[in-house]
């Protein structure tokens, strides 16, 4: 029913990640290589047959989507009432940093975790505390009393969780999310849950949603959700903010409204709303083809790369490369592949903690696409160690 073997070419368009020269190709930025679902792009073209588009906001019929979305998805249901609607998760993230913190403060993140985190902290006058994950060789854990001795330290105000975890691709469980969320509110300290990459999650138990916490422990907690992961629609410019707890929901919306983050573009709300009450088939559809996806480099790898080693994950479509029996150089790494092969990965090590001796790879292709790019890592890896 839908098409997930031909990829849009996008060369010449204005893309961030086909932006590329002839011969090379892109398997870095979190951004798919598959056509949004239809059913959004007519809602999209429905909204463009109107010819007038002056200023929107978003009515119930916006807020009841969303909700509704993670009733069927997710089995967790936010009031109505907890929602406000913002320009991006990250913008969103950047305003609460700016909002419930103060200049100097520490925002704590696990890391390796998405780079642009350590953007929103640093930029805006705060200091980045990471309490590491536990790597064991084979996939990662949180380091209980190191999580709670920073969550402790006086000048930690705020966390940035990632939930699921970017890079890494961790599910955090119901009972490991309960227990962080319950470090936070015993030290006082808000707990922002980006949760961009929830419908993501391919195999396994589901993620829980922050704001699906029993109250008491909800009432400290902000869930930053956003169709644009899924439905690759990230220029869309849409995410919604859930908070719970009304007084800190009234903080959260004034800063989203001083930063002027509240204000729909003319296809947000349109977009959003044939998202998450006609988008179900598409994503079923979609994670059938990233699991195949997954599983076909998985074993390419295994057979043919034995030195590169997959993380275990059970979320995203990203792909987390162990490569340190290779290097603990990762930008020399990706620099020399994509010099020899073409084929452009992110470095760990923008994610920083041990990133360093990690690849992240997109897998979120046609698996031509997808061979192609095995095949070029293999060569890459090849050449480097030559």
């Amino acid at each position: 029913m839908y098409d997930f073997d031909n990829a849009p070419q996008r060369l010449h368009t204005d893309s961030v990640k086909w932006d590329v020269k002839d011969g090379e190709l892109p398997m870095w930025i979190a951004d798919m290589d598959f056509q949004t679902a239809p059913e959004i792009v007519a809602a999209m073209q429905a909204k463009l047959q109107l010819g007038a588009f002056g200023y929107e906001e978003p009515h119930d019929t916006y807020f009841e989507a969303v909700a509704g979305w993670y009733a069927r998805q997710h089995h967790a249901q936010p009031d109505t009432d907890w929602l406000n609607l913002s320009t991006g998760v990250v913008p969103a993230i950047s305003s609460i940093v700016r909002r419930v913190s103060n200049v100097g403060d520490n925002v704590l993140v696990q890391a390796p975790v998405y780079n642009i985190f350590y953007n929103s902290i640093e930029n805006n006058g705060r200091h980045v505390l990471s309490s590491d994950l536990v790597y064991d060789g084979s996939q990662y854990s949180v380091d209980w009393t190191d999580l709670e001795a920073k969550l402790a330290q006086p000048l930690t105000t705020l966390m940035i969780l990632c939930n699921p975890h970017n890079p890494v691709g961790k599910v955090w469980s119901e009972s490991e999310l309960t227990r962080i969320a319950t470090l936070c509110q015993t030290h006082h300290v808000v707990m922002v849950s980006d949760e961009i990459h929830g419908d993501l999650v391919l195999n396994g138990p589901d993620y829980t949603p922050a704001f699906s916490l029993p109250a008491p422990l909800n009432q400290n907690v902000i869930s930053l959700v956003s169709p644009s992961k899924t439905f690759n629609v990230a220029a869309m410019h849409v995410a919604t903010v859930i908070v719970p707890n009304a007084d800190l929901r009234s903080v959260v919306n004034r800063g989203l409204n001083t930063d002027e983050l509240a204000e729909p573009n003319l296809l947000a709300i349109p977009g959003t709303i044939a998202a998450y009450t006609k988008g179900d088939a598409w994503l079923a559809s979609l994670k059938t083809k990233l699991n195949q996806n997954y599983q076909l480099a998985v074993d390419y790898l295994a057979a043919n790369v034995p030195a590169v080693k997959v993380v275990q994950s059970t979320a995203t479509y990203l792909m987390w490369l162990d490569v340190s029996a290779i290097t603990d150089d990762a930008d020399a790494l990706t620099a020399s592949i994509r010099k020899t092969t073409g084929l452009i990965l992110s470095s760990g090590s923008v994610y920083r903690g041990n990133g360093p001796q990690f690849l992240r790879l997109n897998f979120a292709c046609p698996t031509a696409m997808l061979q192609d790019g095995l095949k070029r890592l293999k060569r890459g890896i090849e050449t480097f160690q030559s």
